[in-house]
């Protein structure tokens, strides 16, 4: 089934737009006009959109006024009973306001009350037409039709489907809540439900009830609603209505990037009149990581690591003006950045890599420039909160002496351990960059005998005495030198940070946590300052 809606186009002009999906999300951040580009939607025409603004009030009587559906209809969907005056059904001046008072991102919807009635209403008559076929059939002798699932049915299908642990049960024009719990059953009034059972009983009134072949453009779809039921409500709320065309407005990424059906529309900007649209048509990308990215409005910096490690909690403050987005392994940070890079025409942002330079030649790392991704002046992110002028400052702080707690420490480092590690350190760096030159070699797109051919080559190619001879020179020169940055460039031991506490008077595996804690505190421009030499000057920080 085709369905057709209108979007501006560059000169705000409307145009209509064809889709064969019941389901479109407009995403964009926060000011970026989206609510306003829903009311611009459903201004187009009134009587073939229904707009659930995101202002709506889950509060509603225990004893619902009954009505007729035409009236009940005409409430939910105009604003006002008497759904044949044309200036109600034209301009829903009942529903959004008129003259002055015309509000329509930020009028309050206080239409509970009749959204259940329209809902009740409905199933009356759906029983109604059924009584008066089978009176029919007794009449003529015919068989008897099938007794129909109404409107009550359906709602209660869809909360049982949505909140697995409780019924909903509707006694009159009441509405019960029943939770299930180890084989009991404790019943409550719909008035003592929570948030979110109530925006689940008031959402799925309202599309129960809306007329066929509508468009529905939900505000802000996600509010009141944990993020573990959000998408199963729209889903089989959709599944429900394919009749409708469901448009979401939303600035939540992941609600976004879950409903992965969905055809998404982002907002780029908004000036306040013309509205800056652009499809998201890339199945390279991952659709989350995309929409958090669309939803910042930051540069990217893609980095290593998750929430919890140290190249996130150090980064978010080292680049407070970019979006820090941790992807697990450096492989999956080179990936990534050159994803996003090959898809410039997506976004507005500048995209960075940040790597640990780990056991990388100098040749590797320039490679990864070309795209962007660069890597540290010290190994490995642990190796920041070795730094000699990080050292000093958090002697200075914690009340020793610097010249003696650096001493220690560099002895500690380079003596103690790096010495005594570095004939694995050679062998590791030297494993590393065999695999780096056979990675290099691409025979994916080689017949293959050519592709045996490049392999033999390059297997001849690669000498092991020679890079184990370049690999003895750059591990033992820093350690003849006794020189400690060098000594922090080369050395790849993450546990060394969390032994050197004991030479500022703290527990070992305190010092980390105490560094960051400063960092985020009285203490972050001078923890910057001792770290920013480390760092690579490629990337800027404003």
């Amino acid at each position: 089934m085709a369905f057709t809606y209108w979007l501006p186009n560059e000169n705000g002009e409307k145009q209509d737009v064809t889709t064969d999906n019941n389901a479109v999300i407009i995403i964009g951040a926060n000011g970026s006009g989206k609510s306003k580009l829903g009311a611009w939607i459903e201004e187009q025409s009134f009587s073939d959109v229904h707009r659930i603004g995101g202002q709506r009030n889950l509060s509603f009587s225990e004893d619902l006024p009954l009505k007729n559906y035409a009236q009940a209809e005409a409430l939910v969907f105009y604003g006002d009973a008497n759904r044949y005056n044309q200036d109600f059904k034209m301009q829903k001046g009942n529903r959004w306001g008129w003259g002055m008072d015309r509000r329509f991102t930020t009028r309050l919807l206080n239409d509970f009350d009749d959204v259940l009635a329209a809902l009740l209403a409905l199933k009356n008559n759906e029983n109604d037409k059924f009584v008066e076929q089978c009176r029919i059939a007794e009449t003529t002798g015919s068989d008897k039709p099938i007794a129909p699932t109404t409107s009550v049915d359906k709602l209660k299908s869809i909360w049982e489907t949505v909140l697995p642990q409780r019924k909903l049960d509707v006694e009159d024009s009441k509405f019960y809540a029943v939770l299930i719990q180890n084989g009991s059953e404790h019943k409550y009034s719909a008035t003592e439900m929570s948030d979110g059972e109530r925006a689940v009983l008031y959402l799925s009134a309202q599309v129960l009830c809306v007329p066929e072949n509508k468009i529905l453009i939900i505000d802000e779809p996600e509010i009141h609603l944990h993020r573990s039921i959000m998408n199963q409500l729209w889903k089989t709320l959709e599944d429900y209505r394919p009749d409708c065309l469901f448009i979401y407005i939303t600035h939540d990424t992941q609600f976004a990037a879950m409903h992965t059906h969905a055809e998404k529309i982002w907002i780029k900007n908004y000036d306040g009149q013309k509205w800056n649209l652009e499809r998201i048509e890339s199945e390279t990308l991952p659709d989350e990581l995309l929409m958090d990215i669309l939803g910042s409005r930051r540069n990217v910096l893609f980095v290593e690591g998750d929430n919890d490690s140290y190249d996130y909690q150090l980064y978010t403050s080292l680049y407070p003006h970019y979006l820090i987005v941790p992807c697990g392994s450096c492989s999956q940070v080179i990936l990534r950045t050159k994803a996003f890079r090959a898809n410039q025409q997506l976004h507005d942002f500048e995209v960075y890599g940040l790597i640990d330079r780990d056991y990388r030649s100098d040749h590797e790392i320039e490679t990864y420039k070309a795209d962007h991704i660069y890597t540290l002046q010290v190994a490995e992110v642990e190796n920041l909160f070795l730094v000699e002028e990080l050292i000093r400052y958090m002697a200075e702080h914690l009340g020793a002496n610097a010249d003696d707690t650096f001493s220690q420490v560099k002895s500690f480092v380079i003596n103690t351990k790096y010495a005594n590690m570095i004939n694995r350190q050679i062998c590791q760096s030297v494993v590393a960059e065999i695999k780096y030159q056979l990675s290099c070699v691409d025979i994916s797109k080689q017949s293959e005998a050519d592709a045996k051919t490049t392999l033999n080559s390059t297997l001849t190619s690669i000498n092991y005495d020679s890079i184990k001879a370049t690999q003895e020179m750059k591990f033992h020169g820093p350690l003849s030198r006794n020189n400690y940055r060098e000594v922090l460039s080369v050395f790849n031991e993450k546990e060394l940070s969390k032994a050197i506490g004991r030479f500022f008077g703290l527990d070992n595996r305190m010092y980390t946590s105490t560094v960051i804690r400063l960092l985020r505190g009285n203490s972050h421009n001078e923890i910057v300052n001792a770290i920013l030499p480390y760092l690579p000057p490629e990337i800027p920080r404003e």
